[in-house]
Parts: C-alpha cells; sequence; structure tokens
C-alpha cells in the first residue's frame, strides 16, 4: 500500500477539519466548510489553497533556453527576465506529456511548475533530453506553493496591480516569497512560491487577512467554469494540442517535439474537438459519460455559478460549434446539453450557458 506523501501544510488543514483525500500520491484537502462556499468566496473575495504539491524543475545552464526550446511548445523567445507563459510538454506524435508554466529567471535559469502527478516523469523526460549546457533539477521537495485567488486577492494581501504571468521576489507580512502573477481559476490572483519551511507561517497571515480556505474540490469546480483543462481528464499523452484547443501555446512555426504532426492535424484540421457544454436539463456530467454520436466527456461537475450540470468532453469536430445540441448518457438516461463558448462562465459578461 502506497504510503500518502503530506505537503509542509498537513497540520493546518487537520486543524482546520478538512477532509482529506488521495490525490496523485498526496494526502490533500478536497474541501473545509464546503465546495460550493469555498467556490463563492474565490469568486467574490479571495482563497487560498494548498498546492504543494505540484512539482517544481529548474533548468540552469548556458544551454538551457535551448533545451526547452526544443521540448516546449511555445516560444521562449518571447520571455524576458520576470516573464512566464503557459506551455505543453509534447511527445512525438504531438500528445501532450503535460501542461506547465515556465518562468524565467534569468536568460541561462527557468523554473518549471508542472502537475503534480507529472513530477516524476516530466524530470526523467527532460533529463534523457538533457544537452551539454543545460542541468534539469527537481526542488519540488525545498519550496511550498499557496494560490491565493479572487477579485479581491491583491488586496488582501497588500499588493499592487501588476499584469498576468509577471513574477518577482516580495515578501507578504515579512516573509519572503516568489510572488507569480498566475493562477487556476479564471480570477485575478498570485501564487506564492515559499520555502518549505516558511509554508506554515505564510499560511497562517494570508488566512489572517482574509483569505478563505479552498480545496481541491473547489479548484476543480472554478477550473472548469472557465475552461481550463486538466491533465489525466481533458487532456494527455493521447491527445494533441490542435483538437484540445490549445494552438495557441504551440509556435508551430518553431522546431519541438512532435510539431510536425500538430502541424499535420492543424491543417488537414482535427477529427475531434474539446467542446465544452452546459446541461439543459437536470443533470451532472461526470468523466466517461458517453456523449450520443461519439464522444465522451472528460471533465463534469455542478457549477455554483450557473447551478447547472456542466462539463467538456471530446466530440467530432463538426459537433462542436457553439449551440450544437447533445445528448448525454447520465447513468443511463439521455440529457439534453448544449455546447458553449469557452469559457463557459465569464465575470465580465456573466455565464454563457443557460435558456
Amino acid at each position: 500500500m502506497q504510503t500518502l506523501l503530506r505537503t509542509p501544510l498537513f497540520d493546518r488543514h487537520v486543524a482546520l477539519g478538512a477532509r482529506m483525500v488521495p490525490f496523485a500520491g498526496w494526502e490533500m484537502p478536497v474541501q473545509y466548510e464546503g465546495v460550493i462556499p469555498e467556490h463563492m468566496a474565490v469568486r467574490t473575495d479571495s482563497g487560498v489553497f494548498d498546492v504543494s504539491h505540484m512539482g517544481e524543475l529548474e533548468v540552469e545552464g548556458p544551454r538551457a533556453h535551448e533545451l526547452l526550446q526544443s521540448t516546449l511548445s511555445n516560444d521562449l523567445r518571447r520571455l524576458a527576465d520576470g516573464e512566464a507563459q503557459y506551455a505543453l510538454l509534447t511527445n512525438e506524435s504531438g500528445g501532450i506529456v503535460d501542461d506547465l508554466i515556465v518562468y524565467r529567471l534569468s536568460p541561462f535559469r527557468f523554473l518549471l511548475i508542472v502537475n503534480a502527478a507529472n513530477r516524476e516523469g516530466d524530470y526523467e523526460w527532460l533529463k534523457e533530453r538533457e544537452i551539454a549546457g543545460s542541468d534539469v533539477r527537481d526542488i519540488s521537495d525545498e519550496y511550498a506553493l499557496l494560490a491565493v485567488q479572487g477579485p479581491r486577492s491583491l488586496e488582501r494581501l497588500g499588493l499592487g496591480e501588476t499584469a498576468a504571468f509577471t513574477f518577482a521576489e516580495g515578501e507578504i507580512d515579512g516573509i519572503a516569497c516568489m510572488i507569480n502573477r498566475t493562477g487556476y481559476t479564471g480570477e485575478q490572483g498570485v501564487e506564492l512560491m515559499v520555502p518549505a519551511e516558511d509554508a506554515p507561517q505564510l499560511w497562517d497571515r494570508v488566512v489572517e487577512r482574509g483569505a478563505t480556505p479552498a480545496g481541491l474540490g473547489a479548484r476543480d469546480t472554478l477550473r472548469l467554469e472557465v475552461c481550463y483543462p486538466l491533465h489525466g481528464n481533458d487532456i494527455g499523452p493521447e491527445t494533441d494540442a490542435i483538437s484540445a484547443g490549445l494552438g495557441w501555446v504551440c509556435a508551430l512555426d518553431k522546431e519541438f517535439t512532435g510539431v510536425g504532426e500538430l502541424r499535420r492535424v492543424k491543417e488537414e484540421g482535427p477529427q475531434q474537438k474539446l467542446a465544452a457544454f452546459v446541461m439543459k436539463e437536470r443533470a451532472i456530467p461526470r468523466q466517461g459519460m458517453p456523449i450520443e454520436g461519439g464522444g465522451e466527456v472528460t471533465s463534469g461537475t455542478h457549477s455554483p455559478m450557473l447551478d447547472r450540470g456542466i462539463g467538456m468532453g471530446y466530440v467530432p469536430a463538426e459537433r462542436a460549434a457553439p449551440d450544437t445540441e447533445l445528448t448525454i448518457d447520465v447513468r443511463g438516461k439521455p440529457r439534453r446539453a448544449r455546447v458553449v463558448k469557452k469559457p463557459i462562465y465569464k465575470r465580465e459578461a456573466g455565464p454563457s450557458g443557460g435558456d
């Protein structure tokens, strides 16, 4: 039986009465007060998530840029020091080994924040492709990561406005940390990377400043409302970036692993596409449920903002256009849904779904 790993904040979660569950080899909080109140706190004010289970890889050396430029889908030439970008680690067939964020610390030093379940695989993938003048190190155990998200997140932390996908060294109440203007909720926010031993103190300060502790349950409903893909559900080594709607993070004019196949799919058009949908009937779609006419739900949940079922799934390309009607097999019962433009929920315009 596998022994579950624990983040430096485990005792804080237990003290708050969190329901702990296994996730990607870790014992993580799925909820504290409840998924819906935690979700609403992030949408209306601010919430704090422990995401210390995620992996951190450092790539350093005079040829670090060259190594990453040949293995990641996005174009690192667009990055200056203090900037970050979303990118994919792709295989020879254009499949998605992982999706990650790359931070340029200097021209010769980069930080990758990767999915928890893929930490070891990503490290080995890059290590096998290492070139002279580049060095890949797994520094995950040295750091913790707190995600503070919501329209009042910067205000709660006493931080000024900065552009998304930028980062800087800073401090929160005297605790030094790397302040990253990134997140996985569709809201304004930061991800705070801090030495593991300082994480409990930083957590206490953030909670004292008014951020609501939030668990993996709310993290999932929040990311699905804004159609952020989850590796292992919506994307994976067998799915290509074009079909997944992630062509925008693929610089097809440069050479990287699998780019030839991605160019072909782009030119010919994908056979299937990852579509977002809203249920027209009272039903909650779940991963693996069949979609009539070919297709399958990859992520599904109840949306607190829409108060109805929402999801994403791969469907034949011709059935992926907004307003297309879908029929989903929800536990043996056909239930109607409608394809909507991504994201399903957007603050400025309100929800995309609804009749």
